[in-house]
């Protein structure tokens, strides 16, 4: 509906009243939302993040990046150095700097249109002149600025998420390059352990006092051994270069150091006596889609609103005449009649849409409950397993290991029962760091899982 007033006094006095309404949120904000997301990360994992909107704030981060690089990383220095300087969670900042142009614009009044038209009939001479102002942007503005506000605390609500996802996929890579780190080690002294008895075997063999199958066996040993080697040197590799990636290193930087070994293992499992409702709490994907369909369900009101009005507008004109001393003023008004379309489709694909929403919340929270359950459940079992290995399976192993020593003292088996022995006490302690590794892995998990959706890799 298009409709031309004469009246400036309206136009001025709606003009005002926006200007009240919406004045106080038409500009930026100080730190661009993401004081919050500080505030999240802060709280939920005790670390600092970051966004480097100027040259100065990049060179900190650097800087920081540099000092932390500087010695073996921990857990948390590596952590530390991922949200300092991993590009892609920069990227992801960024949206908020682009949903918060969008909410301040939708803040902002509309700008006026002015008219002008010159025409001619013979010698007379028309000039129109109007002063336009989209009434229906007016009017709806203040719903409007509420849908790019929610937008924008979902939006900093995704980069929290970003965030927290990014640090959890970091201390997982740290643990299994720690662990491949580690295994690698203890894989080649199983080969050194091999080639000692491989090359022992051949001079028996040499000396006539071995058979040539006993000699194979040795050689096979040694041969899967070397195998192992190969294979764990690849995990190793992969491992540390997926850290590496996380961390956003590249040249120099990636010649970065770790420690020799994994943290050991808690003196006992935590507890988690509500976990479920825990989650529910304080998951920030069920926020985000807690908050995403309570603005649908608002939304909804506007398309009701807008059915059938969609366009409005007022102004005033003034025409003048060449050959006449005075000066026309009048309205005309241009109706749109709803004959076929009163906006029924739009409705109803808006309430579609807020259907799925709440429907999709409801899954996402079963999810997350069997999620955050599943996640204890592996927690508390890798807690037993690691257990079971330190403080019985390493233990016997070794009380093996002595005896069978003492019996090689008394002659009474030979070198080569011994070496075997040394190769299954280096697996049983192989095994151990797997499990150890699989622990901390679990705690990660289960950490991510309370706060939001688990990412494996």
């Amino acid at each position: 509906m298009t409709m031309f007033m004469t009246s400036k006094r309206l136009a001025g006095t709606v003009l005002a009243a926006s200007a009240l309404v919406l004045g106080g949120c038409a500009s930026f904000s100080a730190d661009g939302g993401f004081g919050e997301v500080q505030q999240i990360t802060k709280s939920r994992i005790g670390l600092d993040a970051a966004w480097h909107k100027t040259d100065a704030e990049a060179s900190a981060a650097r800087q920081r990046v540099a000092e932390l690089l500087a010695k073996p990383l921990s857990v948390d220095d590596a952590v530390q150095v991922a949200l300092l300087n991993n590009r892609g969670l920069q990227a992801s900042y960024a949206e908020l700097g682009i949903s918060e142009a969008d909410l301040v614009q939708a803040s902002r009044l509309p700008n006026p249109r002015l008219s002008f038209g010159r025409s001619k009939r013979g010698a007379e001479t028309e000039i129109d002149r109007g002063f336009h102002f989209d009434l229906t942007r007016l009017l709806l503005a203040p719903l409007v600025s509420g849908i790019e506000t929610r937008r924008f605390e979902q939006t900093r609500g995704l980069a929290a998420q970003e965030t927290l996802s990014l640090a959890s996929q970091t201390r997982k890579a740290w643990f299994m390059a720690v662990a491949a780190d580690e295994s690698l080690r203890y894989m080649q002294e199983v080969l050194k352990a091999a080639d000692a008895g491989e090359e022992l075997a051949a001079r028996m063999v040499q000396a006539g006092n071995w058979s040539r199958l006993d000699h194979a066996r040795e050689q096979g040993f040694c041969a899967d051994a070397a195998l192992n080697v190969a294979k764990a040197t690849q995990a190793r590799l992969a491992a540390r270069e997926r850290l590496t990636r996380l961390m956003g290193l590249w040249g120099d930087q990636t010649k970065f150091s770790l420690p020799p070994r994994l943290p050991e293992l808690p003196k006992s499992a935590d507890e988690f006596p509500d976990i479920e409702r825990q989650a529910m709490g304080q998951r920030l994907d069920l926020q985000a889609l807690r908050s995403q369909t309570q603005g649908l369900a608002k939304n909804l009101g506007l398309s009701k609103v807008t059915r059938v009005v969609n366009v409005l507008e007022v102004g005033a004109t003034r025409n003048s005449f060449n050959d006449a001393p005075t000066t026309e003023r009048g309205y005309d008004i241009s109706l749109e009649i709803p004959l076929f379309d009163w906006g029924g489709a739009r409705v109803a694909k808006s309430e579609a849409i807020y259907m799925q929403s709440v429907n999709q919340l409801a899954q996402a929270a079963v999810e997350a409950r069997s999620e955050v359950r599943e996640a204890y459940l592996g927690y508390r079992s890798s807690h037993d397993l690691v257990r079971h290995y330190r403080d019985e399976v390493v233990p016997l192993r070794k009380r093996i290991s002595e005896e069978n020593q003492l019996r090689y003292n008394g002659m009474f088996i030979s070198v080569f029962d011994l070496l075997a022995d040394a190769r299954e006490q280096i697996t049983a302690v192989n095994g151990y760091i797997d499990a150890l590794r699989d622990f901390w892995l679990a705690q990660s998990d289960l950490q991510m899982a309370l706060i939001g959706k688990p990412v494996h890799p």
